[in-house]
């Protein structure tokens, strides 16, 4: 594998084995062979996890897990975002990882992989293992991980309320660090097959406001590097881990999806471009609920006037966030993952923004008071409809009806953030904490990220990444 790929890369024939295929495709992909459209996607993917991490690095239970990372001690390898310090290189990823998803505002893919926020702080925690690592390789690295991802995220079904980032984000997070450490096709399958004999995890993390639904991006963070560094020593996973009879498409897809469909148009097709990225700081499946709830604000609908408001949700989506609203021991995860909570916040706040997500916009008498009128139901007619797809009828205190609805929530496919949105929410980040992020060092991390594909080495985005002064 060279550093510097000049060439196209020679896709495997079709007398090697799907997992082959797929490990030849991390190994062999150049930067060249990347359309400039999914270059696009992979630079808000980095910008949406450098903004969400600086964001979450003092959210609850970040400081303690990195306690316990530093009290586990071994190698400086990586540095920790934000807080600054180098851990193991595994072990700087997972509290990285958990940071960038904190606050629920990163990327995602339906019906619920979070790709970046465990791809990005593995591929970095890798480059600086490494000793460095230029932008067009790291590209090639990103790419290719997400892509292995994105294509073996499953639907609805299949996940039956498995979580789909602890599934099939392992990949991801696997293929990069591989990539990076130049391991070579052969150990590069082997990590992958690490990788998913360390798939798991489960909705009900979410649905119980735990804290375990950002844990989980960290754990995925590090199973990356870990597999990278055990396939590198030798290490070997089961080599049918994708066909085979108690492989990732038997276990995890029941019989759903053929190998072919996984690399069919490897390298020509991407999957990576069904990538969403959110307009509103909590779950996806709130996307739509929030979008709607402002539209009857921007229609002139006052949170006073309100008597009842029905909710109506794909099945799938009332699972998740369809149950009635309370406060648990982790207050932001149970708004962020409450479609009552971000309704009754967009109609009394008129807006949705990080700052609604604190405990003490949460806990606002007036937020309550509205949620307890919120009726989430689930309705089997809208899977027919799309993954996001929602209806809400208002009822106003003199009678009146006001009804709104829509199939695809903002920020996913057929209705994508531009790019003036996606700096907005980077600003948004910056401004978001305990105290603004030095607005030099945010300047200037947003320029690297512009020309992420030109800098002579990507560990720069580590020093950009630190808090101090302008």
């Amino acid at each position: 594998m060279l550093d510097h790929p000049d060439a196209l890369v020679n896709m495997p024939n079709a007398t090697t084995s799907p997992e082959q295929q797929l490990a030849r495709f991390v190994d062999e992909l150049r930067f060249e062979a990347i359309p400039a459209r999914v270059i696009g996607v992979i630079r808000h993917i980095v910008l949406a996890v450098a903004g969400t991490t600086i964001a979450g690095a003092g959210e609850d239970g970040i400081v303690s897990l990195r306690r316990v990372l530093v009290d586990q001690g071994g190698a400086p390898e990586a540095t920790v975002l934000v807080h600054g310090g180098k851990l193991p290189a595994r072990s700087a990823a997972f509290v990285n990882g958990t940071m960038a998803r904190a606050l629920d505002f990163c990327d995602a893919m339906a019906p619920g992989l979070h790709i970046g926020s465990s791809l990005v702080p593995a591929a970095l925690a890798a480059a600086e293992l490494r000793g460095g690592c230029d932008g067009r390789e790291f590209v090639a690295a990103i790419a290719a991980g997400a892509e292995l991802s994105a294509r073996l995220n499953l639907g609805e079904a299949a996940y039956d309320g498995m979580d789909p980032t602890g599934i099939a984000g392992v990949f991801a997070a696997t293929s990069a660090a591989a990539r990076i450490l130049r391991l070579d096709s052969e150990r590069t399958l082997h990590a992958l097959a690490l990788a998913f004999n360390r798939c798991g995890g489960s909705f009900q993390s979410n649905v119980d406001g735990s804290l375990a639904v950002r844990l989980i991006q960290g754990w995925v963070a590090e199973t990356g590097v870990t597999c990278a560094l055990l396939a590198r020593a030798g290490l070997t996973g089961p080599q049918r881990f994708l066909d085979g009879v108690y492989g990732y498409l038997k276990l995890y897809a029941k019989g759903t999806r053929a190998a072919a469909e996984v690399t069919e148009g490897l390298g020509e097709d991407w999957a990576i471009e069904q990538t969403m990225f959110k307009r509103y700081p909590s779950c996806g499946l709130t996307q739509g609920v929030t979008e709607l709830a402002l539209r009857l604000v921007d229609g002139g609908l006052h949170a006073d006037d309100v008597e009842m408001i029905d909710v109506r949700l794909p099945p799938y989506a009332h699972r998740l966030v369809g149950q009635v609203f309370r406060i648990g021991q982790n207050p932001r995860v149970d708004a962020q993952f409450s479609a009552a909570y971000c309704v009754a916040n967009a109609l009394v706040r008129r807006a949705s923004a990080l700052e609604h997500f604190r405990e003490e916009s949460i806990r606002d008498p007036r937020i309550l008071s509205l949620a307890e009128r919120i009726r989430v139901h689930p309705d089997p007619v809208l899977d027919a409809r799309g993954h996001t797809a929602v209806d809400i009828d208002v009822t106003a205190i003199d009678g009146r009806m006001r009804s709104e609805a829509l199939d695809v929530a903002p920020g996913f496919p057929g209705q994508s953030l531009n790019d003036a949105q996606h700096r907005a929410r980077f600003a948004d980040c910056l401004a978001y904490g305990e105290s603004p992020w030095p607005a030099g060092r945010g300047s200037e991390l947003l320029e690297a990220i512009d020309r992420l594909e030109a800098l002579p080495d990507v560990t720069a985005l580590v020093s950009l990444m630190l808090r101090g002064t302008d």
